[in-house]
């Protein structure tokens, strides 16, 4: 059967929902407590899509197999280079490879849009299959922060894994790209 990526659209945010909500509900991926509702994902949806950050999703036979976007890593505008990831699959699609095909397509997609930085967040340093798919992709390990959040009776860990894109810092900003822009937007509003 063929993958497709593709941008997720608002008729994708049901499965979407569902995903997630597995996650919360049974996973630390995700140190959220409640699982939010479609309405809330939708919303969700529509700040970042809104900004110009990518939100892709897998598909494999027609079946929503997972999603990924980016998003802001923090609200100062010094960090606009700079992209925090989040990806999830259907738990009954991982291990199929469309983990490493999502991220590299959310990669390459941040790149074009002039991003330099994308940072992984990631909930419970226990969760291998994460930090595998994000090394498998290129990231660097770059830190952790120890016993941070209380999920199903213990305390969690975050790995921090960040990898360039395009020519990282290595080149001035393009004040020209959605980055660079996005400032020149925020200050007008």
């Amino acid at each position: 059967m063929t993958r497709i990526i593709r941008p997720a659209v608002p008729e994708d945010i049901s499965r979407i929902a569902a995903i997630y909500g597995d996650a919360v509900a049974n996973g630390t991926a995700s140190f959220e407590l409640t699982v939010p509702g479609e309405t809330e994902m939708l919303g969700r949806f529509e700040t970042l899509t809104r900004q110009g950050y990518p939100y892709l999703i897998v598909e494999q036979g027609g079946q929503l197999a997972g999603y990924a976007y980016a998003g802001p890593y923090r609200p100062r505008p010094a960090y606009r280079w700079l992209v925090e990831n989040s990806i999830y699959l259907d738990a009954s699609m991982r291990g199929q490879g469309h983990g490493k095909a999502l991220l590299e397509a959310l990669i390459s997609e941040c790149a074009n849009l002039g991003f330099r930085q994308m940072m992984a967040v990631i909930g419970d340093s226990e969760n291998a299959a994460s930090v595998g798919l994000h090394k498998a992709c290129g990231f660097e390990w770059t830190g952790v922060m120890k016993k941070v959040g209380w999920k199903f009776n213990r305390w969690l860990d975050v790995v921090l894994m960040q990898l360039a894109l395009g020519e990282g810092g290595e080149t001035p900003a393009d004040e020209n790209s959605l980055p660079g822009r996005m400032y020149e937007i925020q200050k007008t509003m």
